[in-house]
């Protein structure tokens, strides 16, 4: 079994090797990046370059005005997306969907 001073050292000559590693790739990385822009004839405004603004970025987004309202507690949902737990709860006990109708 080791004693504690040489797993100490293991981990110490691990972390070097690792820093050295980590820097080896990197600096390889850099190279592959540099040889495929001068390939393609890309500058770094090309590669940083903003992304193509969509077509409603921006535009603040309006609400929908609800359908179905709980009167018990307030809650009330558009119709849209998935079904609240309060109305799936509500139907399931013999309710009516037609009975939260706004």
């Amino acid at each position: 079994m080791a004693s504690l001073k040489d797993l100490i050292a293991q981990r110490e000559a691990l972390e070097r090797e690792i820093s050295q590693r980590q820097n080896q790739d990197r600096t390889e990385a850099v190279a592959k990046v540099k040889a495929l822009m001068e390939e393609y004839g890309l500058t770094s405004a090309d590669v940083f370059a903003k992304p193509v603004a969509r077509k409603n970025a921006g535009k603040p987004t309006s609400k929908v005005a609800a359908k179905y309202r709980n009167t018990e507690t307030g809650e009330s949902w558009s119709g849209r997306g998935l079904q609240p737990r309060w109305l799936k709860a509500a139907i399931g006990n013999g309710r009516k969907i037609t009975d939260f109708a706004v």
